[in-house]
């Protein structure tokens, strides 16, 4: 388009005008950065230098200081009654209570009342303070939430079992048994032993028989002895009989 209004301002003759035709193009831009290859940028940004965060002057925060709770003297009270219970029971079986009402709570533990197993409610935060410092600590896990101890002198394990079936809202959550931490699994397997006074009189039936057992074999060749003697002494007198 510039050639052609040259070609019209400019005469036949060839004389030049005053005012030359510039011609005005597109512009070669150079100043735009070109782009960086995507590996390039991941590159860049791994090796990123990250500034340390600059350090607060010393006096600028006040200091702090560890103070030691001592508990209150309803705490001291409730961890001796634990200790105690610990102390005098043979099973402390843990249960989580998801939303019993009163009356379910009293039926369990008019049922539990029947065998010899008692029903304690303590805080969490106090018993998981007491296992804490005692060589019951691996119970502190089970303590969360609403949880309930059934206690008993005796590990009346069935019992418990069996009670526990009919209350939809009681999980047990593991027990201990004979100072032996036991899952929810463990216990029910327990339940499935047979009772002390079944063993012990499987094992003493199971020696009485060894005995006898080995009084028939020592026995047994003092009499077979005796017994061929015997046949002897008939077959003797026997024989002398007819001589005579």
């Amino acid at each position: 388009m510039a050639a052609t209004l040259c070609r019209i301002l400019l005469p036949k003759q060839g004389w030049l005008p005053f005012t030359q035709c510039v011609r005005h193009g597109s512009k070669a831009v150079t100043r735009h950065k070109r782009p960086l290859h995507f590996l390039k940028q991941k590159l860049m940004s791994v090796t990123r230098y990250i500034p340390p965060p600059r350090p607060a002057p010393p006096g600028a925060y006040p200091r702090q200081t560890i103070r030691d709770q001592e508990d209150d003297p309803f705490t001291l009270l409730v961890k001796k009654n634990l200790k105690s219970v610990f102390q005098e029971s043979k099973m402390i079986a843990v249960v989580q209570n998801s939303g019993s009402t009163a009356d379910e709570m009293i039926l369990l533990k008019y049922k539990l009342h029947k065998h010899g197993i008692t029903v304690k409610f303590f805080p969490n935060q106090v018993v998981r303070s007491f296992l804490k410092d005692s060589t019951y600590s691996n119970m502190a896990p089970l303590f969360i939430g609403h949880t309930v101890l059934f206690i008993s002198k005796e590990p009346k394990v069935k019992e418990m079992l069996s009670s526990l079936r009919t209350s939809r809202h009681m999980l047990l959550l593991g027990a201990c048994i004979d100072n032996t931490l036991l899952s929810a699994q463990g216990v029910v397997s327990y339940s499935k032993l047979p009772s002390v006074a079944v063993v012990q009189g499987e094992l003493v039936s199971g020696l009485t028989l060894l005995t006898s057992q080995t009084a028939a074999m020592l026995q047994r060749h003092p009499a077979q002895l005796s017994a061929l003697l015997q046949q002897h002494v008939k077959q003797q007198s026997s024989e002398g009989a007819p001589k005579a």
